[in-house]
């Protein structure tokens, strides 16, 4: 531990995992704890935060759980008073929530459509429509909003409605830094590519290779120029380089965390 969030307050949301392994949420969660952060960890389920809360423990870090539908915003308002009340403050907020949903525009229903603006990116509007308020009154703070490079460009597959709000994440970000600057607000995004999550185990094997999660992992590796696949803990240690003050001059940014795979030509 360096102590790079060292008395910073961090609400995570998404800090669960559907299985074991490093997920975006339960890494950034014990990486900003282990750099001295208090993690106030949301999830809409509390049994997928248990081996983030385990992990912590390990590690030596301050984490409280909270179970909440971040697409709901009386419930975001209620996390986000009961974390003030716990800890007195939020310095750093981190959107991870997110999931993709096969299809185009004519196969995918528009219920599917909807759902996915909602859980992807209407969760991030309502997140920092009940933060802002709390770190305007600090005067600072750090959101740090998770995308993916399906917001940058074809990674394979059609899934119009994650590409888009993906894509919405990054200009979103864009937009409300510029207007917080003046306030000590600062709004990045990260941008994770193909990682070996446990998303890759539980849901997207079953979806793309019928279950082959070895096939899957070749397919996904074959697009990435670096001879390995990165994993939650690349994005968690993006996400903890935006949140800390070694990043007091960025805002308005992506720092893109895919082993060079968006930047190929073939």
């Amino acid at each position: 531990m360096s102590g790079r969030l060292q008395g910073k307050v961090a609400l995570v949301t998404g800090a669960g995992s559907v299985g074991p392994g490093w997920g975006n949420g339960r890494a950034i969660a014990v990486r900003f704890a282990q750099e001295g952060a208090r993690v106030y960890a949301v999830d809409r389920d509390l049994e997928r935060m248990e081996e983030t809360v385990r992990l912590v423990e390990q590690a030596g870090g301050e984490i409280v759980t909270a179970g909440c539908d971040v697409t709901q915003s009386d419930a975001v308002a209620t996390v986000v008073a009961q974390c003030l009340e716990r800890f007195g403050r939020i310095d750093v907020l981190v959107n991870n929530v997110g999931g993709s949903a096969a299809g185009g525009p004519v196969e995918m229903s528009e219920e599917v459509w909807d759902a996915q603006i909602d859980h992807n990116l209407k969760s991030v509007f309502l997140t920092c429509k009940h933060v802002l308020p709390v770190m305007e009154r600090q005067g600072s703070g750090a959101i740090v909003n998770i995308s993916s490079t399906s917001g940058m460009r074809w990674t394979g597959s059609a899934q119009v409605a994650y590409a888009s709000t993906k894509a919405g994440v990054i200009q979103f970000s864009r937009v409300v830094a510029v207007q917080y600057a003046k306030k000590g607000i600062r709004v990045n995004t990260v941008v994770p590519g193909q990682l070996y999550t446990p998303m890759v185990d539980v849901r997207l094997a079953k979806q793309r290779t019928g279950g082959d999660v070895t096939a899957l992992l070749a397919q996904r590796q074959s697009r990435i120029p670096l001879p390995f696949m990165g994993d939650g803990r690349d994005t968690a240690n993006a996400a903890l380089f935006l949140a800390s003050d070694e990043a007091r001059f960025i805002t308005g940014t992506e720092l893109v965390v895919d082993g060079g795979m968006s930047v190929r030509c073939d």
